[in-house]
């Protein structure tokens, strides 16, 4: 297998559970292969080597973020600091110390150590240990405000390299796309076993307990599911809500979702928009129209090369039919949150973007086309890969305006 920045990656991951049978315990979670784990920690000794920097300290926190994660393989649950020094092993400190024992089946490569009272103090600790008054550390990942004067204490003088440790995982392994492809097709089954369960009556609420039943047997996660319901006569909810609310589904309703399931820490992003035991309503069917007009002009445009004012010209059908967006109408995804970030600022005001799409990275495009009163909205969009000769959906749900009930 080559990865999608053309350097080999050995034998496939794991994906998946281990066959019936014992084995060790390790072998019953998915797992990169040892070069692919090696490709990322040479890829970060290479950053700090550029930078002068002879130790990293990496945190995260209340499972956000990924910068744990994509070097040690451990999802953060309560805490979690890595101390990385190039030649060295690393280690890693976890709290609560009970979440120590599974840390170290997941963790396979680093040195994993109860965190005690604090993980980020463990950290600091272990970084003076190493430091000197000259050394300088580069930090990744959310360090809270008020330990600022303990991390310069300990670690002399400090870089933040959060912005180049996003570069380095912009562009795709060939294991981390089938891992992406597995977190899209635990977000397809969602969704569609919404489209095929949802009725009239059921609660938004309901709608998630659907949703997570899709793909939690199959060792899926809940990343998001955000969704929302109006009334297609007189709506007042122009995209999905972060909270589901008790209101149930009515007859004449649109339905909107945006749903990620994530196979280890690598979601899919699925976004659809379901009329209610009735056709859409002209009203809905031309916002979805322009939304999917507007898709289709971005992506014809989506290969290596091509820039995010490129996208963001052709998503101009939007306001050229009146209409205008809420949420982002591209943006980077797998691994975090990622550049390109193309925002409504960009769309109606036209500021250029300033980034090139290359092969292996993966993006969502969502034109979620809505009124200029708020009022009312679609979803539609998915989680693409550019392709050397430009791009690939990870899902394959149908796209269109769907029903339900």
């Amino acid at each position: 297998m080559t990865a999608a920045g053309g350097s080999p990656t050995g034998n496939s991951p794991r994906i998946g559970y281990a066959p019936e049978g014992p084995g060790p315990p390790g072998s019953w979670y998915p797992a990169f292969t040892a070069a692919e784990m090696e490709r990322r920690r040479h890829a970060l000794a290479g950053l700090l080597q550029r930078r002068g920097i002879e130790h990293a300290l990496l945190y995260g926190v209340d499972r956000s973020g990924s910068a744990i994660q994509w070097v040690t393989g451990w999802p953060v649950t309560r805490e979690a600091a890595a101390v990385v020094s190039p030649g060295e092993r690393d280690v890693l400190f976890v709290c609560y110390n009970n979440h120590v024992p599974n840390a170290r089946l997941l963790a396979l490569e680093a040195d994993v150590r109860p965190g005690g009272g604090s993980a980020l103090a463990a950290g600091l600790a272990l970084l003076a240990s190493r430091g000197t008054a000259r050394s300088r550390a580069g930090v990744i990942g959310p360090v809270p405000a008020r330990s600022y004067d303990r991390l310069v204490a300990s670690a002399g003088r400090v870089e933040f390299l959060d912005e180049e440790y996003t570069r380095l995982r912009l562009v795709k392994s060939g294991e981390e796309i089938e891992w992406l492809r597995a977190g899209a097709r635990m977000s397809d089954d969602a969704v569609a076993a919404l489209a095929r369960e949802a009725g009239p009556g059921l609660t938004e609420a309901g709608a998630c307990a659907i949703l997570e039943s899709a793909y939690i047997a199959a060792g899926g996660l809940t990343h998001i599911h955000y969704l929302t319901a109006t009334a297609m006569a007189r709506p007042s909810q122009c995209v999905p809500a972060q909270w589901p609310s008790a209101r149930p589904l009515h007859a004449g309703d649109a339905l909107s979702c945006e749903v990620s399931a994530s196979y280890w820490g690598y979601p899919g992003q699925l976004l659809r928009t379901f009329s209610v035991g009735s056709q859409p309503s002209p009203a809905y069917r031309e916002l979805h129209e322009v939304a999917d007009a507007a898709f289709d002009a971005m992506t014809a445009r989506l290969r290596p090369g091509a820039t995010g004012d490129d996208l963001l010209g052709a998503a101009g059908v939007i306001t050229a039919a009146g209409f205008t967006v809420y949420d982002d109408l591209a943006h980077g995804y797998g691994g975090g949150y990622l550049p390109p970030v193309l925002t409504r600022a960009d769309l109606e005001h036209r500021r250029t973007a300033e980034f090139t799409f290359t092969a292996g990275m993966t993006v969502v495009i969502q034109p979620n086309v809505i009124t200029l009163d708020e009022q009312a909205g679609v979803q539609t969009g998915e989680m693409v890969l550019v392709t050397e000769d430009g791009w690939e959906s990870l899902h394959r749900f149908p796209r269109g305006f769907g029903r339900i009930g």
